[in-house]
């Protein structure tokens, strides 16, 4: 059957190499030169990518068995009844067989592997079978991903979690322990820097989503106003802001169905929000002028969005901030100094 999908050098060469480690023999220094060979290809891929590269691990796993199974059986009947199985028992499990279409074999590998991850891609496998459709597999995942995560390289550690936050509250099969385990490698020594180097520097890519997920845990809440100042990304920053000045942190749990009108079965998704108090001593005056003055009209934005909420505190230079809004080249972040204006009718008290 032919699949219609994207093709490309890199995952051609992916599939070259899951076939020819699945149909090594058990020499070890073959296997290792193999292995070193998949390590570097698999560094290369996309992460957002996991779902379609874990596919093509699983398709060429399984069409490698069968054709060792083919090789040492000669009758048709004896390939499908004892073949397979026999394979299974005789071959040695490395790290692409987390990817396995046998259950078993993703649970055996998971307790069997013990040793740190050599690299993001394959650490992510690891972490991805808390979300597998065989319960057994989860729970083997819930025991060992926690060590093997102690003796991998942060590094590669947090290019996992980068790789999973984005999508994870889209994973039906999880539970609060499964997503517990996950958030638990946040504090892992080494692990949350990683991260918070990620955050600032990624010029692309779902980092305010990430940065939503990592503040489910209070692990970075201390460098929120550096990744307010200095992240790359403008969203980014407009994300910390907020969380400074709202003084609770926000984030995605999923969605749900909510119903509308049952007579005539009609509903919409709505999503669900999970939010947290923060617990950190800031200025909030300083954050919101630093926030007013940021180059970003995404930034600003969230600066005149609050204003409008404070605008009557004491102590909150509205009359100037406001006055500096109307003024803005983005028309949103203009639109709110001018509302504040009318608001205040230009009280000079306000000023």
């Amino acid at each position: 059957m032919t699949l219609h999908r994207e093709y490309s050098p890199i995952e051609d060469e992916l599939r070259i190499g899951v076939k020819a480690l699945a149909t090594s023999s058990n020499m070890a220094n073959e296997r290792t030169v193999l292995m070193a060979e998949l390590v570097r290809l698999t560094s290369l891929l996309p992460p957002s990518k996991m779902t379609r590269w874990e596919g093509v691990v699983r398709r060429e796993l399984s069409l490698a068995k069968h054709a060792l199974a083919a090789t040492r059986r000669t009758k048709w009947w004896s390939i499908l009844l004892h073949s397979s199985e026999r394979v299974e028992r005789t071959r040695m499990l490395s790290w692409i067989d987390l990817a396995d279409a046998n259950g078993y074999t993703r649970e055996r590998t998971l307790r069997t592997l013990g040793a740190a991850a050599p690299n993001g891609f394959f650490f992510s496998l690891a972490v991805r079978r808390l979300n597998d459709w065989v319960a057994q597999v989860r729970s083997a995942a819930r025991e060992t991903v926690p060590e093997i995560a102690k003796v991998t390289n942060p590094k590669h550690v947090a290019d996992a979690i980068c790789a999973l936050l984005p999508t994870w509250s889209s994973w039906g099969r999880m539970d609060e322990s499964d997503r517990q385990t996950i958030l638990d490698l946040i504090a892992i020594k080494g692990v949350a820097p990683e991260l918070l180097d990620r955050v600032i520097s990624s010029s692309q890519g779902p980092m305010p989503q990430i940065l939503s997920q990592i503040l489910r845990t209070s692990i970075l809440d201390t460098h929120l106003s550096e990744i307010a100042m200095h992240a790359v990304q403008p969203a980014v920053r407009a994300k910390a802001y907020r969380v400074l000045l709202l003084r609770k942190a926000t984030w995605s749990e999923g969605t749900r169905w909510k119903w509308t009108d049952m007579r005539y079965c009609e509903g919409r998704v709505e999503k669900i929000h999970g939010t947290r108090p923060l617990n950190i001593a800031t200025v909030f005056l300083d954050v919101l002028t630093a926030a007013a003055s940021d180059r970003s009209s995404i930034v600003r934005g969230v600066a005149s969005e609050v204003l409008v909420r404070v605008m009557n505190v004491p102590d909150i230079p509205t009359l100037a901030l406001a006055r500096r809004f109307a003024e803005d080249d983005s028309p949103p972040v203009a639109e709110r100094g001018k509302f504040v204006l009318n608001k205040l009718k230009e009280s000079p008290i306000s000023g």
